[in-house]
Parts: C-alpha cells; structure tokens; sequence
C-alpha cells in the first residue's frame, strides 16, 4: 500500500500532483486520464519518485522506514531479526549525496544569474537590408574561463580578456561586413573551457588551467551573447543562433541553446537553434550551410554525414559549405559534395598546447553568401586588428 504523506517529502511538484491523483482515483488508470497525461508517463513519474525515496533511505516493502536527511544519500542497512522475524534492532548508513549537491548548486548558479540579468530595451529592426545576402560570423573553441601565461604560451588569457576581445571582435566584423537580411551566429563549440564546477575535461577529467571559477564564466558567457546578439539585431532583421555542442562543453551547449530560446522566446526576429544533435545546418536560397564541431567527425569524412543528415536541403541547393573547429588550425577540403573548412580560434595557446607544440595562427571570420551564388566574401580578423580591446 503507498504512504502518499510519506513520499510527499521526496517528491517534485510534478509528482505530487500525479501522487494526489493516484490516491482520489485509486489505480493509476484513472489518475492519468483524469490529468490527461500518457499512462505510460504517469507510471514513469511514479516509479522516478519510489527510486529518489528509497535513495533517501525510505522503501517500506523492502523494511526502509526512516529516511535520511536532506542531502544525504543511504549507504546500507543492518537488521537484526528476533526468533520470530520481526524488526529488533536495525543500523542505517549514510553519506554525502555528491549529485544532489552539485545540481543544488547548480539552481543557486540559476537563480542568481536571473537576478543578475536585466532585460535590454527591444532592437529597432534595421531598414535597409540585402535580402539575397547571409553573414556567417563563425566563432570557436573560445575557451572562456581558460588561464594562460604569456612567458610560457606567447599570449595572456583571462576571462576579461575573453570577454574584451569578443566584444571588440564582433563590433569590427559587425562593421566591415556588408549589409544583409540575415545573420548566422556559429559558436561552433567549446566555447566554455570546462563544464561544470570541475575545472577538468568532462570525459577523461584532465586537469585544466583555469582563472575563475564555474559562476562567473556563466555569467559572462550569458552577458557577452546577449550583448553580441542585440548588436547583430541592430543590423541585421533576423538572427539565427547555433550553440554547438562541443567536447569541452557538452552540457553548458544544452543550457546555452535553451537559455537563449527563452530569453529570445518572444523576439521573432531571433531564431535558436535547439536540436539536440551536434551537426547543424542552415537553409539560405541554393546555398546549404553546414556546422559541427569536429569532436565526433573530422574534415576528411563529414561531407556525407552531413548529405546524409540533411539530405533534403542538400538536394535542394547548389552550394553547399560546412563549418568545423576542435583542432585551432586552418583546414580547408573540396569533395564533390561540399566545401569543408576547419577554422582557427581567436584564443591564446593554453599551457597544453604550448608544451605540446601545437601552435596556430589566431583569427576569426565573418562569411558571406548569396542566395544565388554561395560564397560571395569574407571579413578575417585578428586581435591585432582590433584597437582599444584591452
């Protein structure tokens, strides 16, 4: 029998409301028509809430009867049975909830950049724009919140720096580029340099020289984009925003695509791209554009996935281009199906790269299609372009 007050304690909102449907109607049946929700997801939500109680160290048909506190985790029990079975004496074993600490972290991280985050005043749409003209402004592996010592990699890297020469780089390119429609902004991943409280690579969780801490690259990573996109509104009509996911950020992508949908929600100029999947495309005239990090396929080979992927607008367009990062250096590849080209990043060399000897050249590039002709020009700039960044 389910002790609805009981597991009352363990549930979220969601599951209270299914919990208190379930104990009016009596099967669960009932309560999910009555909620008009899929049975299937009344059923998954329930059995979400039993798994988080028992974790807590409350399962009554397995003799868990007293839960451990918030932010505790059951480690094991010892029972001790008398001659006829029942319950003497019985020990309860816990620990610390490592997860339930990081995601409680993680929402007062959330809560405090609500707070931080004033609402801009809306962008006057521009009005003379080039309706068969796109301008890609292609950025990548920024590694925002990355530290590195000139005397030991040629160059210094902050988050002020970061922050500084995005700002500067993008009111250049914004500027030299020529009028048009639309505007493509491709952060083709690893724009942050770790990925959660850590400052380690997310799946082998090396080491990583960092200058701050987690909160403060989210918050400058929230404040540099809105920045950037309301400029790119000011020349342009429509704004259509890639977040890549890319193997140093694979979970700060998903936050930033979704962050950006709602912040942008009710600006139908501003469209974010919010598909899951790491390879993106963009649909412009007879010119396919095409995105990818370059941590699950390289240049040699990602033409056809992307044909494949995308095999419809593929087949609709004339020109077709894709767009990587990951490696820092520059790579170009015609097949016969697309151009393929690796770009270099605007960052500094880290401490890893210097050591190992992988050094490359520091710029970004801001491309422009035609409808009708695919590429038509590029704007290239590097940090020494830029005056008055620091």
């Amino acid at each position: 029998m389910i002790d609805y007050e009981s597991l009352r304690q363990f549930a979220t909102k969601a599951q209270i409301v299914k919990l208190d449907a379930l104990k009016k109607y009596g099967t669960q049946k009932k309560a999910s028509s009555a909620l008009a929700i899929n049975p299937r997801s009344f059923e998954r939500g329930l059995e979400s809430l039993l798994r988080q109680a028992a974790k807590r160290g409350f399962d009554p048909d397995n003799n868990l009867l007293y839960p451990v506190g918030q932010g505790q985790e059951l480690k094991g029990q010892s029972v001790l049975y008398d001659g006829d079975g029942n319950i003497k004496q019985q020990w309860i074993k816990s620990h610390s909830d490592k997860e339930q600490e990081t995601e409680d972290r993680l929402k007062d991280i959330v809560e405090e950049l609500k707070a931080d985050i004033t609402p801009l005043k809306p962008v006057k749409t521009p009005k003379v724009t080039n309706k068969d003209l796109l301008n890609t402004y292609i950025i990548t592996d920024y590694h925002l919140g990355m530290l590195a010592w000139d005397e030991e990699t040629g160059d210094n890297w902050d988050t002020e720096i970061a922050e500084s020469l995005l700002y500067g780089w993008f009111k250049e390119a914004i500027k030299r580029s020529p009028d048009s429609e639309t505007a493509v902004l491709a952060q083709l991943g690893d724009f942050l340099h770790w990925d959660g409280l850590e400052a380690v690579t997310p799946q082998n969780k090396n080491i990583l020289d960092a200058d701050t801490r987690f909160q403060k690259i989210v918050r400058v990573a929230i404040r540099v984009f809105r920045r950037v996109i309301d400029d790119l509104l000011k020349k342009h009509k429509k704004v259509h925003v890639i977040m890549a996911e890319g193997n140093h950020d694979p979970a700060s992508s998903i936050w930033l695509r979704e962050l950006f949908s709602a912040l942008y929600s009710n600006n139908p100029r501003v469209d974010v791209e919010l598909s899951p999947d790491p390879y993106y495309c963009f649909e412009h005239g007879k010119t396919s554009l095409f995105f990818h990090h370059g941590h699950k396929k390289r240049v040699a080979n990602i033409d056809d996935v992307f044909v494949a992927k995308f095999r419809d607008v593929f087949g609709r367009t004339k020109f077709s281009y894709a767009h990587m990062g990951h490696l820092h250096h520059k790579q170009v590849k015609e097949s016969n199906l697309m151009v393929v080209e690796q770009h270099r990043t605007l960052s500094s060399n880290d401490a890893y790269a210097s050591r190992g000897g992988w050094i490359t050249g520091r710029d970004a590039s801001c491309i422009t299609y035609s409808k009708m002709f695919g590429e038509v020009g590029r704007v290239t700039i590097n940090p020494d372009m830029l005056e008055n960044w620091q």
